[in-house]
């Protein structure tokens, strides 16, 4: 019993050893945490706690700041959009999963390297697929992916000018309308579109075509106004983050959360 009372006083005082350290080294101890909610097996809220965000990326991102002595809080705060503007009012600390845009530039400070590459896809009913080379072959037809999703800059640029795409809150909503054949396609990421299809027990009414529209790289990024976001932070986060990712530590994850999230849907 004392030696158990003796362990729990140890691990106590070497956390918080750790917190220290890690508030003089980086001036901050605790990254307030956030990220596209739509976005299974990487991010999605749990089923127990809603409020909370679960998935490979949470893992991965502790398994990157544990050594540093930082601890997160992966919330879930509403929309891809929301937090998007939580993150450029500097409310969250850490964007956990973001592509590059000229704006999202001026707000946050991204972390090289990337964590992984994703495809995104135009996504179709099996029953009413069209013929898909290259983004020309869009016009004319209407599309839906989530409020504010970014596809990278050339992409975004040819859709703002000739495309006609409807935003929404919930992916789940395009895929329905594409369904019933309210619009004609879903831009959604290949990863992401089969974790939601499975889960919805829709795998084989949809197909996504091929080339994909784009392949970005997925960063996570400081706010510059995060109280967190320090150039030592920076780089400790960084040098951490490669050693994984030259480890394959996120695809392992991804294929673990993956069964996860399927399963939690039956």
């Amino acid at each position: 019993m004392k030696w158990h009372k003796y362990r729990l006083c140890f691990l106590f005082l070497y956390t918080w050893s750790l917190c220290l350290q890690a508030e003089l080294l980086y001036g901050c101890d605790t990254l307030r945490v956030s990220g596209n909610p739509e976005y299974p097996p990487l991010l999605w809220p749990d089923i127990k706690s809603p409020d909370k965000l679960i998935g490979a990326v949470p893992d991965f991102l502790g398994e990157v700041v544990e050594p540093l002595g930082i601890k997160v809080n992966v919330r879930n705060i509403g929309s891809w959009a929301r937090v998007q503007r939580l993150a450029e009012l500097g409310e969250i600390d850490l964007v956990a999963g973001a592509f590059i845009t000229a704006e999202r530039l001026g707000y946050l400070d991204y972390i090289l390297p990337p964590m992984m590459h994703l495809d995104t896809n135009v996504w179709v009913p099996r029953r009413r697929m069209f013929e898909y080379r290259h983004w020309p072959d869009l016009e004319g037809k209407q599309g839906s992916t989530l409020i504010d999703n970014s596809f990278g800059e050339r992409f975004d640029s040819f859709a703002a000018d000739h495309l006609d795409i409807l935003g929404v809150r919930s992916i789940h909503q395009s895929y329905l309308m594409a369904d019933i054949g309210r619009i004609d396609y879903v831009l959604y990421e290949l990863l992401q579109g089969r974790a939601k299809l499975a889960r919805y027990g829709m795998s084989n009414d949809f197909v996504a075509l091929e080339p994909p529209v784009s392949r970005e790289g997925l960063f996570f990024a400081f706010p510059k106004l995060s109280r967190c976001n320090s150039k030592a932070l920076r780089e400790a986060f960084a040098a951490r983050l490669l050693e994984l990712t030259e480890q394959g530590r996120l695809e392992e994850l991804i294929e673990e959360y993956l069964i996860r999230y399927t399963e939690e849907g039956r």
